[in-house]
Protein backbone atom coordinates (compact mmCIF):
# COMPACT_ATOMS: atom_id res chain seq x y z
CA UNK A 1 0.00 0.00 0.00
CA UNK A 2 1.19 3.43 -0.92
CA UNK A 3 0.37 5.87 1.56
CA UNK A 4 0.01 9.54 1.28
CA UNK A 5 3.53 11.11 1.69
CA UNK A 6 4.57 9.17 -1.62
CA UNK A 7 1.14 9.88 -3.01
CA UNK A 8 1.98 13.63 -2.32
CA UNK A 9 5.77 13.39 -4.16
CA UNK A 10 4.29 11.56 -7.13
CA UNK A 11 1.40 14.77 -7.38
CA UNK A 12 4.09 16.95 -6.62
CA UNK A 13 6.18 15.25 -10.25
CA UNK A 14 3.71 15.16 -12.56
CA UNK A 15 0.79 17.37 -10.80
CA UNK A 16 -2.38 16.06 -9.00
CA UNK A 17 -4.75 15.36 -12.05
CA UNK A 18 -2.23 13.08 -13.47
CA UNK A 19 -2.10 10.91 -9.98
CA UNK A 20 -5.27 8.68 -9.79
CA UNK A 21 -6.07 6.94 -7.06
CA UNK A 22 -9.95 6.43 -6.32
CA UNK A 23 -10.88 2.91 -6.62
CA UNK A 24 -13.01 2.73 -9.48
CA UNK A 25 -9.56 4.03 -11.31
CA UNK A 26 -7.22 1.29 -9.97
CA UNK A 27 -10.00 -1.51 -11.12
CA UNK A 28 -9.70 0.30 -14.86
CA UNK A 29 -6.09 -0.51 -14.76
CA UNK A 30 -6.12 -3.86 -13.11
CA UNK A 31 -6.26 -6.05 -16.23
CA UNK A 32 -5.67 -5.84 -20.19
CA UNK A 33 -7.37 -7.47 -23.58
CA UNK A 34 -6.21 -10.96 -22.34
CA UNK A 35 -8.98 -13.20 -21.47
CA UNK A 36 -8.08 -15.79 -18.61
CA UNK A 37 -6.00 -14.25 -16.65
CA UNK A 38 -5.84 -12.78 -13.19
CA UNK A 39 -7.01 -9.29 -12.31
CA UNK A 40 -5.01 -7.05 -9.82
CA UNK A 41 -5.83 -3.57 -9.20
CA UNK A 42 -2.04 -1.12 -8.51
CA UNK A 43 -1.36 0.62 -5.85
CA UNK A 44 -1.57 4.26 -7.90
CA UNK A 45 -1.92 5.23 -11.82
CA UNK A 46 0.43 8.20 -12.66
CA UNK A 47 -0.19 9.64 -16.25
CA UNK A 48 3.52 11.33 -16.91
CA UNK A 49 3.93 14.05 -19.64
CA UNK A 50 7.78 14.57 -20.06
CA UNK A 51 10.55 12.04 -19.75
CA UNK A 52 11.83 14.19 -17.09
CA UNK A 53 8.95 13.32 -15.09
CA UNK A 54 9.52 9.64 -15.87
CA UNK A 55 13.06 9.95 -14.70
CA UNK A 56 11.60 11.09 -11.75
CA UNK A 57 8.92 8.69 -11.25
CA UNK A 58 11.43 5.45 -11.35
CA UNK A 59 13.79 7.08 -9.15
CA UNK A 60 11.09 7.79 -6.13
CA UNK A 61 10.40 3.73 -7.29
CA UNK A 62 13.48 2.73 -6.53
CA UNK A 63 13.68 4.25 -3.17
CA UNK A 64 10.43 3.06 -1.95
CA UNK A 65 10.78 -1.05 -3.76
CA UNK A 66 7.92 -0.47 -5.89
CA UNK A 67 7.18 -2.16 -9.16
CA UNK A 68 6.68 -0.41 -11.78
CA UNK A 69 4.17 -1.32 -14.67
CA UNK A 70 4.40 0.66 -18.59
CA UNK A 71 1.39 1.03 -19.95
CA UNK A 72 0.07 1.84 -23.44
CA UNK A 73 -3.76 1.64 -24.48
CA UNK A 74 -3.77 -2.19 -22.30
CA UNK A 75 -4.97 -4.12 -25.80
CA UNK A 76 -1.64 -6.08 -25.37
CA UNK A 77 -2.83 -9.89 -25.40
CA UNK A 78 -0.80 -11.96 -23.36
CA UNK A 79 -1.33 -10.49 -19.78
CA UNK A 80 1.34 -8.03 -20.18
CA UNK A 81 0.64 -5.19 -18.30
CA UNK A 82 -0.93 -6.39 -15.17
CA UNK A 83 -0.19 -4.85 -12.18
CA UNK A 84 0.67 -8.41 -10.54
CA UNK A 85 2.39 -6.74 -7.43
CA UNK A 86 0.45 -3.87 -7.19
CA UNK A 87 2.88 -0.81 -7.38
CA UNK A 88 2.72 1.99 -10.18
CA UNK A 89 1.08 1.72 -13.38
CA UNK A 90 3.04 4.31 -15.36
CA UNK A 91 0.45 4.82 -18.23
CA UNK A 92 1.37 6.85 -21.34
CA UNK A 93 -1.71 8.18 -22.65
CA UNK A 94 -0.88 11.67 -22.05
CA UNK A 95 2.73 10.99 -23.75
CA UNK A 96 1.15 11.53 -26.90
CA UNK A 97 2.67 14.19 -29.25
CA UNK A 98 4.17 13.42 -32.63
CA UNK A 99 6.97 15.31 -32.14
CA UNK A 100 8.19 15.62 -36.03
CA UNK A 101 7.31 14.27 -39.08
CA UNK A 102 10.38 14.27 -41.55
CA UNK A 103 9.70 13.75 -44.92
CA UNK A 104 12.92 14.17 -46.56
CA UNK A 105 14.93 11.77 -44.01
CA UNK A 106 11.51 9.46 -44.63
CA UNK A 107 10.81 9.73 -40.53
CA UNK A 108 8.95 10.27 -37.61
CA UNK A 109 9.59 10.95 -33.75
CA UNK A 110 6.73 10.45 -31.87
CA UNK A 111 6.41 9.88 -27.94
CA UNK A 112 5.31 6.24 -26.67
CA UNK A 113 1.25 7.33 -26.06
CA UNK A 114 0.75 8.35 -29.97
CA UNK A 115 -2.14 5.95 -31.09
CA UNK A 116 -0.85 4.03 -34.28
CA UNK A 117 -3.55 4.93 -36.97
CA UNK A 118 -2.96 8.75 -35.95
CA UNK A 119 0.42 8.45 -37.29
CA UNK A 120 -0.32 6.73 -40.26
CA UNK A 121 -3.15 9.96 -40.30
CA UNK A 122 -0.07 12.26 -39.86
CA UNK A 123 2.34 10.82 -42.55
CA UNK A 124 -0.78 10.58 -45.08
CA UNK A 125 -0.95 14.12 -46.62
CA UNK A 126 3.55 13.34 -47.57
CA UNK A 127 2.49 10.47 -49.10
CA UNK A 128 3.86 7.99 -46.42
CA UNK A 129 2.91 4.93 -44.61
CA UNK A 130 4.03 3.68 -40.87
CA UNK A 131 3.66 -0.12 -42.33
CA UNK A 132 3.34 -1.60 -39.26
CA UNK A 133 -0.78 -2.89 -38.49
CA UNK A 134 -1.82 -4.29 -35.68
CA UNK A 135 -5.35 -5.44 -35.28
CA UNK A 136 -6.21 -2.62 -32.73
CA UNK A 137 -4.23 0.05 -35.04
CA UNK A 138 -7.32 2.28 -34.35
CA UNK A 139 -6.21 2.43 -30.32
CA UNK A 140 -3.09 0.62 -30.24
CA UNK A 141 -0.13 3.11 -29.11
CA UNK A 142 3.68 3.00 -30.16
CA UNK A 143 5.16 2.69 -27.32
CA UNK A 144 3.35 -0.89 -26.30
CA UNK A 145 3.69 -1.40 -30.29
CA UNK A 146 7.53 -1.56 -29.47
CA UNK A 147 6.84 -3.58 -25.82
CA UNK A 148 5.05 -5.99 -28.05
CA UNK A 149 7.13 -5.96 -30.90
CA UNK A 150 3.98 -6.11 -33.25
CA UNK A 151 2.44 -6.82 -36.15
CA UNK A 152 -0.51 -6.96 -38.42
CA UNK A 153 -1.94 -7.25 -41.31
CA UNK A 154 0.85 -5.60 -43.86
CA UNK A 155 3.58 -7.86 -41.67
CA UNK A 156 3.79 -10.63 -44.78
CA UNK A 157 5.74 -8.14 -47.18
CA UNK A 158 6.46 -5.40 -44.81
CA UNK A 159 7.81 -6.66 -42.23
CA UNK A 160 6.50 -5.87 -37.96
CA UNK A 161 7.35 -2.94 -35.93
CA UNK A 162 11.45 -4.33 -34.94
CA UNK A 163 11.68 -3.45 -39.08
CA UNK A 164 10.79 -0.02 -38.49
CA UNK A 165 12.64 1.34 -35.01
CA UNK A 166 15.51 3.25 -35.90
CA UNK A 167 16.18 4.88 -32.55
CA UNK A 168 14.30 5.59 -29.18
CA UNK A 169 15.00 7.35 -26.12
CA UNK A 170 14.86 4.59 -22.73
CA UNK A 171 14.71 5.72 -19.45
CA UNK A 172 16.57 2.65 -17.18
CA UNK A 173 15.48 1.03 -13.93
CA UNK A 174 18.23 3.53 -12.30
CA UNK A 175 16.51 6.45 -13.23
CA UNK A 176 19.54 6.71 -16.32
CA UNK A 177 17.76 8.19 -19.56
CA UNK A 178 19.94 7.00 -22.85
CA UNK A 179 19.54 7.40 -26.79
CA UNK A 180 20.17 4.75 -29.50
CA UNK A 181 20.04 5.07 -32.81
CA UNK A 182 18.10 8.30 -34.85
CA UNK A 183 17.77 9.17 -38.38
CA UNK A 184 20.90 8.03 -40.02
CA UNK A 185 20.11 4.74 -42.76
CA UNK A 186 22.62 2.92 -41.15
CA UNK A 187 24.03 2.67 -37.71
CA UNK A 188 26.63 0.24 -36.06
CA UNK A 189 27.90 1.86 -33.43
CA UNK A 190 27.52 -0.25 -30.05
CA UNK A 191 25.26 -3.15 -29.64
CA UNK A 192 22.12 -2.86 -30.77
CA UNK A 193 20.42 -1.14 -27.93
CA UNK A 194 17.61 -0.15 -29.80
CA UNK A 195 16.31 -3.54 -30.78
CA UNK A 196 16.91 -5.22 -27.40
CA UNK A 197 14.12 -2.81 -26.25
CA UNK A 198 11.94 -3.79 -29.22
CA UNK A 199 9.64 -6.40 -27.98
CA UNK A 200 11.06 -6.58 -24.23
CA UNK A 201 7.63 -5.82 -23.08
CA UNK A 202 8.69 -3.25 -20.78
CA UNK A 203 11.09 -5.46 -18.48
CA UNK A 204 14.20 -3.74 -19.27
CA UNK A 205 13.78 -0.10 -19.54
CA UNK A 206 11.26 2.21 -20.41
CA UNK A 207 10.44 4.11 -23.89
CA UNK A 208 9.65 7.46 -24.08
CA UNK A 209 10.16 8.38 -27.61
CA UNK A 210 10.99 6.71 -30.81
CA UNK A 211 12.01 7.59 -34.44
CA UNK A 212 10.63 5.75 -36.94
CA UNK A 213 11.06 4.81 -40.10
CA UNK A 214 8.48 5.66 -43.22
CA UNK A 215 8.05 4.30 -46.58
CA UNK A 216 5.86 5.59 -49.75
CA UNK A 217 2.45 4.63 -49.63
CA UNK A 218 1.87 1.95 -52.29
CA UNK A 219 -0.06 3.90 -55.39
CA UNK A 220 -1.98 0.79 -56.68
CA UNK A 221 -3.69 -2.66 -54.97
CA UNK A 222 -5.35 -5.52 -55.95
CA UNK A 223 -7.43 -7.38 -52.87
CA UNK A 224 -9.24 -10.49 -53.85
CA UNK A 225 -11.16 -12.91 -51.56
CA UNK A 226 -10.65 -16.32 -52.20
CA UNK A 227 -13.19 -19.36 -51.38
CA UNK A 228 -12.57 -23.29 -50.66
CA UNK A 229 -14.50 -26.17 -50.00
CA UNK A 230 -11.77 -27.59 -48.05
CA UNK A 231 -9.82 -26.04 -45.34
CA UNK A 232 -6.63 -27.89 -46.35
CA UNK A 233 -7.15 -26.37 -49.87
CA UNK A 234 -6.85 -23.02 -48.60
CA UNK A 235 -3.79 -23.78 -46.44
CA UNK A 236 -1.82 -24.91 -49.60
CA UNK A 237 -2.79 -22.32 -51.17
CA UNK A 238 -0.80 -19.96 -48.92
CA UNK A 239 2.36 -22.05 -49.44
CA UNK A 240 1.24 -22.00 -53.40
CA UNK A 241 1.67 -18.39 -53.45
CA UNK A 242 4.68 -17.83 -51.87
CA UNK A 243 6.34 -20.78 -54.08
CA UNK A 244 5.28 -18.74 -56.62
CA UNK A 245 7.31 -15.82 -55.21
CA UNK A 246 5.05 -13.18 -54.85
CA UNK A 247 4.51 -11.52 -51.30
CA UNK A 248 1.34 -10.27 -51.14
CA UNK A 249 1.05 -7.35 -48.63
CA UNK A 250 -1.45 -9.35 -46.75
CA UNK A 251 -2.88 -13.12 -46.91
CA UNK A 252 -4.92 -13.73 -43.81
CA UNK A 253 -7.93 -16.08 -43.44
CA UNK A 254 -10.26 -17.19 -42.11
CA UNK A 255 -12.19 -20.44 -41.37
CA UNK A 256 -15.84 -21.75 -41.40
CA UNK A 257 -16.96 -20.65 -37.71
CA UNK A 258 -14.85 -17.50 -38.20
CA UNK A 259 -16.19 -16.56 -41.30
CA UNK A 260 -20.14 -17.50 -40.05
CA UNK A 261 -19.80 -15.40 -36.83
CA UNK A 262 -17.96 -12.59 -38.65
CA UNK A 263 -21.28 -12.39 -41.14
CA UNK A 264 -23.28 -12.54 -38.73
CA UNK A 265 -21.75 -9.87 -36.95
CA UNK A 266 -21.39 -7.20 -40.09
CA UNK A 267 -23.68 -8.53 -42.57
CA UNK A 268 -21.38 -7.34 -45.46
CA UNK A 269 -22.18 -10.57 -47.97
CA UNK A 270 -19.64 -13.34 -46.41
CA UNK A 271 -19.99 -16.54 -48.17
CA UNK A 272 -20.72 -19.18 -45.29
CA UNK A 273 -21.13 -22.23 -47.61
CA UNK A 274 -17.35 -22.96 -47.73
CA UNK A 275 -14.73 -23.89 -45.37
CA UNK A 276 -12.01 -21.62 -45.67
CA UNK A 277 -11.48 -17.79 -47.34
CA UNK A 278 -8.52 -16.23 -47.78
CA UNK A 279 -8.28 -12.65 -48.19
CA UNK A 280 -5.50 -11.46 -50.04
CA UNK A 281 -3.96 -8.15 -51.34
CA UNK A 282 -1.13 -7.14 -53.65
CA UNK A 283 0.44 -3.60 -53.78
CA UNK A 284 3.42 -1.97 -55.41
CA UNK A 285 4.08 1.22 -57.60
CA UNK A 286 3.84 0.20 -60.56
CA UNK A 287 0.32 -0.95 -61.94
CA UNK A 288 1.82 -3.69 -64.20
CA UNK A 289 3.97 -5.31 -61.34
CA UNK A 290 0.44 -5.71 -59.30
CA UNK A 291 -1.63 -6.93 -62.07
CA UNK A 292 0.80 -9.54 -63.06
CA UNK A 293 0.74 -10.31 -59.08
CA UNK A 294 -2.36 -10.91 -58.27
CA UNK A 295 -2.78 -13.29 -61.87
CA UNK A 296 0.14 -15.27 -60.36
CA UNK A 297 -2.31 -15.18 -57.39
CA UNK A 298 -5.55 -16.63 -59.19
CA UNK A 299 -3.61 -19.01 -60.86
CA UNK A 300 -2.51 -20.66 -57.57
CA UNK A 301 -6.04 -20.33 -56.20
CA UNK A 302 -7.25 -22.33 -59.21
CA UNK A 303 -4.62 -24.79 -58.80
CA UNK A 304 -6.01 -25.66 -55.36
CA UNK A 305 -9.68 -26.00 -56.48
CA UNK A 306 -10.73 -22.09 -54.77
CA UNK A 307 -12.86 -19.76 -56.49
CA UNK A 308 -11.70 -16.21 -56.83
CA UNK A 309 -13.36 -12.91 -56.01
CA UNK A 310 -12.11 -9.36 -56.93
CA UNK A 311 -12.88 -5.89 -55.42
CA UNK A 312 -14.03 -3.97 -57.52
CA UNK A 313 -13.81 -0.52 -55.47
CA UNK A 314 -12.50 0.85 -52.76
CA UNK A 315 -15.74 0.66 -50.92
CA UNK A 316 -15.22 -3.34 -51.60
CA UNK A 317 -12.32 -3.42 -50.36
CA UNK A 318 -12.60 -2.13 -47.31
CA UNK A 319 -15.60 -4.11 -46.98
CA UNK A 320 -13.26 -6.97 -46.98
CA UNK A 321 -10.46 -5.91 -43.87
CA UNK A 322 -13.10 -4.65 -41.81
CA UNK A 323 -14.41 -8.06 -42.18
CA UNK A 324 -11.48 -9.15 -41.05
CA UNK A 325 -10.55 -6.54 -38.25
CA UNK A 326 -13.96 -7.91 -37.17
CA UNK A 327 -12.81 -11.68 -36.21
CA UNK A 328 -11.83 -10.83 -32.54
CA UNK A 329 -15.00 -8.46 -31.48
CA UNK A 330 -17.54 -10.75 -33.54
CA UNK A 331 -16.18 -14.31 -31.90
CA UNK A 332 -15.94 -12.60 -28.69
CA UNK A 333 -19.63 -11.85 -28.91
CA UNK A 334 -20.41 -15.53 -28.49
CA UNK A 335 -19.56 -16.79 -25.29
CA UNK A 336 -18.25 -14.64 -21.89
CA UNK A 337 -14.47 -16.02 -22.36
CA UNK A 338 -12.01 -15.35 -25.44
CA UNK A 339 -8.95 -17.29 -25.37
CA UNK A 340 -7.26 -15.96 -28.22
CA UNK A 341 -3.53 -17.80 -29.01
CA UNK A 342 -1.00 -16.87 -31.29
CA UNK A 343 0.68 -20.14 -32.60
CA UNK A 344 3.51 -19.42 -35.56
CA UNK A 345 4.83 -22.32 -38.00
CA UNK A 346 6.75 -22.00 -40.85
CA UNK A 347 4.59 -21.34 -44.16
CA UNK A 348 5.04 -24.90 -45.47
CA UNK A 349 3.41 -26.47 -42.06
CA UNK A 350 0.50 -23.65 -42.33
CA UNK A 351 -2.37 -26.44 -43.48
CA UNK A 352 -0.87 -29.13 -41.12
CA UNK A 353 -1.05 -26.16 -38.28
CA UNK A 354 -4.65 -25.52 -39.65
CA UNK A 355 -5.85 -28.97 -39.13
CA UNK A 356 -4.12 -29.75 -35.81
CA UNK A 357 -6.45 -26.59 -34.80
CA UNK A 358 -9.25 -28.44 -36.06
CA UNK A 359 -8.75 -31.71 -34.08
CA UNK A 360 -7.80 -30.33 -30.99
CA UNK A 361 -10.96 -28.91 -31.14
CA UNK A 362 -13.12 -31.76 -31.60
CA UNK A 363 -11.08 -34.06 -29.04
CA UNK A 364 -11.63 -31.26 -26.11
CA UNK A 365 -14.73 -30.86 -27.18
CA UNK A 366 -14.49 -26.97 -27.62
CA UNK A 367 -15.50 -24.37 -29.50
CA UNK A 368 -13.17 -22.59 -31.53
CA UNK A 369 -12.89 -20.74 -34.91
CA UNK A 370 -8.95 -19.89 -36.05
CA UNK A 371 -8.18 -16.63 -38.52
CA UNK A 372 -4.64 -14.71 -38.64
CA UNK A 373 -1.80 -14.14 -40.94
CA UNK A 374 -1.89 -16.93 -43.01
CA UNK A 375 1.08 -15.35 -45.58
CA UNK A 376 3.61 -15.70 -42.62
CA UNK A 377 2.26 -18.48 -40.83
CA UNK A 378 0.79 -16.48 -37.72
CA UNK A 379 -2.73 -18.37 -37.30
CA UNK A 380 -4.76 -17.75 -34.31
CA UNK A 381 -6.79 -20.15 -32.72
CA UNK A 382 -9.67 -18.56 -30.61
CA UNK A 383 -11.15 -21.15 -28.67
CA UNK A 384 -14.72 -19.71 -26.91
CA UNK A 385 -15.76 -20.83 -23.21
CA UNK A 386 -16.83 -19.46 -19.99
CA UNK A 387 -14.45 -18.89 -17.30
CA UNK A 388 -17.23 -19.85 -14.64
CA UNK A 389 -17.62 -23.58 -16.43
CA UNK A 390 -13.97 -24.50 -14.33
CA UNK A 391 -14.35 -28.66 -16.11
CA UNK A 392 -14.63 -27.04 -19.48
CA UNK A 393 -11.45 -24.37 -18.58
CA UNK A 394 -9.50 -27.51 -17.76
CA UNK A 395 -10.09 -28.61 -21.39
CA UNK A 396 -9.32 -25.23 -22.77
CA UNK A 397 -6.30 -25.13 -20.61
CA UNK A 398 -4.85 -28.91 -21.93
CA UNK A 399 -6.06 -27.58 -25.58
CA UNK A 400 -3.71 -24.90 -25.25
CA UNK A 401 -0.70 -26.58 -24.01
CA UNK A 402 -1.20 -28.96 -27.15
CA UNK A 403 -1.57 -25.88 -29.31
CA UNK A 404 1.81 -25.10 -28.73
CA UNK A 405 3.04 -28.08 -28.50
CA UNK A 406 2.02 -28.60 -31.58
CA UNK A 407 3.50 -25.62 -33.20
CA UNK A 408 6.72 -26.22 -31.78
CA UNK A 409 6.48 -30.22 -33.16
CA UNK A 410 6.27 -27.84 -36.38
CA UNK A 411 9.30 -25.84 -35.92
CA UNK A 412 7.71 -23.08 -34.65
CA UNK A 413 7.48 -20.30 -32.38
CA UNK A 414 5.03 -19.27 -29.32
CA UNK A 415 4.54 -16.04 -30.36
CA UNK A 416 4.47 -14.55 -33.38
CA UNK A 417 3.28 -11.25 -32.40
CA UNK A 418 1.51 -11.08 -29.08
CA UNK A 419 4.45 -11.64 -26.55
CA UNK A 420 4.87 -13.79 -23.67
CA UNK A 421 3.67 -11.59 -21.09
CA UNK A 422 2.72 -14.08 -18.16
CA UNK A 423 0.10 -16.09 -20.37
CA UNK A 424 3.15 -17.98 -21.90
CA UNK A 425 5.72 -18.16 -19.64
CA UNK A 426 5.57 -21.36 -18.37
CA UNK A 427 5.66 -22.73 -22.43
CA UNK A 428 9.18 -20.55 -22.57
CA UNK A 429 11.94 -23.58 -21.50
CA UNK A 430 9.75 -25.64 -24.21
CA UNK A 431 11.60 -23.51 -26.57
CA UNK A 432 14.33 -21.66 -25.86
CA UNK A 433 15.67 -24.06 -22.87
CA UNK A 434 17.20 -23.75 -19.57
CA UNK A 435 20.71 -21.90 -21.19
CA UNK A 436 17.98 -19.54 -22.97
CA UNK A 437 15.92 -19.01 -19.61
CA UNK A 438 19.65 -18.03 -17.84
CA UNK A 439 20.28 -16.05 -20.67
CA UNK A 440 16.98 -14.25 -20.50
CA UNK A 441 17.75 -13.42 -16.53
CA UNK A 442 20.83 -12.27 -17.18
CA UNK A 443 20.21 -9.70 -19.32
CA UNK A 444 17.40 -8.95 -16.90
CA UNK A 445 19.43 -8.74 -13.88
CA UNK A 446 21.95 -6.30 -15.87
CA UNK A 447 19.95 -3.89 -16.24
CA UNK A 448 16.91 -4.63 -13.63
CA UNK A 449 18.89 -6.24 -10.85
CA UNK A 450 15.71 -5.56 -8.28
CA UNK A 451 13.30 -6.95 -11.02
CA UNK A 452 10.79 -3.69 -10.35
CA UNK A 453 10.57 -3.20 -13.73
CA UNK A 454 7.20 -5.03 -15.19
CA UNK A 455 7.69 -8.18 -12.78
CA UNK A 456 6.06 -11.32 -13.19
CA UNK A 457 6.33 -10.82 -17.06
CA UNK A 458 8.38 -12.37 -19.44
CA UNK A 459 11.15 -13.43 -17.68
CA UNK A 460 10.51 -16.26 -15.65
CA UNK A 461 11.46 -16.33 -11.60
CA UNK A 462 14.51 -18.18 -11.00
CA UNK A 463 13.74 -21.87 -9.29
CA UNK A 464 13.62 -21.05 -5.72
Amino acid sequence: MIDKTIIKELEEIVGPKNVLSRKVDLVTYSYDATSDMPKQAPDIVVLPTTTTEVQRIVNLAQEQGLAIYPRGAGTNLSGGTIPLKKGIVLSFQRMSTIIEVDPDNLTATVQPGVVIQELNNAVAPFGLIYPPDPGTVATATMGGSIAENSGGLRGLKYGVTKHYVMGMEVVLANGDKVRFGGKTVKNVTAYDFANLFVGSEGTLGIVTEITVKLIPSPKYRRSMMCLFKKLEDAGNTVTGIIKSQVIPATLEIMDKMTIETVENYTRIGLPTDVEALLLVEVDGMAEEVVEREAQAVAKVVKENCGELKLAGSDAERDQLWAARRAALPALAQLNPTVVLEDATVPRTRVTDMLLSCQKIAKKYDLKMGTFGHAGDGNLHPTILTDANNKEEMERVHKAVDEIFATALSFGGTLSGEHGIGMAKMRYLGDEIGESGLRMMRSVKEALDPHYLLNPGKMVPAKEA
